[in-house]
């Protein structure tokens, strides 16, 4: 039997959050993989399908980019990132050239929601993993606005946050440092601009999910039984085998 190769990649393990690595700048990387499973199976329990459209808020290195592009259908993955280095890594050392040019995600390299506006898409969702827990309530508002005038009714963002007993008072941009929110606070914030907020029951290593949805998207079907894979597919296969009554 041959041997262990001794060629290991360059994971970063042992970085810091923010350090000068791929994954280790856009969090422990130690967690690198398992935050891109939560996240990706949240997604699907909520219905996310391979013909959905959606936008990555702060996409990074593709931590989780890279099991949403080759899963969704070609050009309905969006990410907006203001460091391009990020991207370029993330195709590099986890995506592949390969997948780009078959799946062909949009990237838009800039920090600014109104992107979001000016792109003319509608998304069925969104998503903002770890950036709503580095921002001052002025971005947060920022970023709400702009996901809502382009979401479909339908649609959703669904968004991580830390929990605390006072609202920050900070503003801008704050990473790598994390600023707390009360759960009320984002409420108030996500009705401003015609969405529903919720807390969601599923587990984040450091944070809390929440959920930011259209007026028409339904979330009935978790309010009194718990939201995973098992509830969700029973759902889906209802909905796959209920007849059709024409005209």
């Amino acid at each position: 039997m041959q041997a262990p190769s001794d060629d290991r990649e360059d994971l970063g393990v042992g970085l810091k959050p923010g350090d000068p690595h791929y994954r280790a700048y856009v969090g422990p990387p130690e967690d690198y993989d398992l935050i891109a499973a939560m996240t990706f199976n949240l997604l699907t329990t909520l219905g996310l399908r391979q013909h959905h459209s959606l936008l990555d808020v702060g996409c990074g290195s593709l931590r989780i980019g890279r099991l949403l592009i080759p899963y969704l259908n070609r050009g309905k993955y969006f990410g907006i990132e203001p460091a391009e280095w990020l991207v370029a890594e993330g195709i590099k050392q986890e995506l592949g050239e390969t997948v780009v040019q078959i799946k062909r995600p949009t990237f838009f390299f800039t920090a600014s929601p109104e992107a979001v506006v000016q792109a003319k898409v509608l998304f069925d969702f969104a998503l903002a993993q770890s950036i709503f827990s580095h921002c001052g309530l002025d971005l947060i508002r920022g970023w709400l606005s702009a996901v809502s005038r382009s979401l479909a009714q339908e649609g959703a963002l669904i968004a991580t946050f830390l929990i605390g007993q006072e609202d920050s008072p900070r503003t801008g941009w704050i990473y790598p440092e994390c600023v707390n929110y009360r759960p009320a606070t984002l409420e108030r914030a996500a009705a401003e601009v015609n969405l529903r907020f919720e807390i969601l029951d599923w587990k984040h290593p450091r944070q809390t999910w929440a959920l930011f949805a259209g007026p028409r998207f339904d979330s009935s079907w978790f309010k009194n039984q718990p939201l995973f894979w098992n509830t969700a597919l029973e759902r889906a296969l209802r909905h796959k085998h209920q007849p059709i009554n024409h005209p």
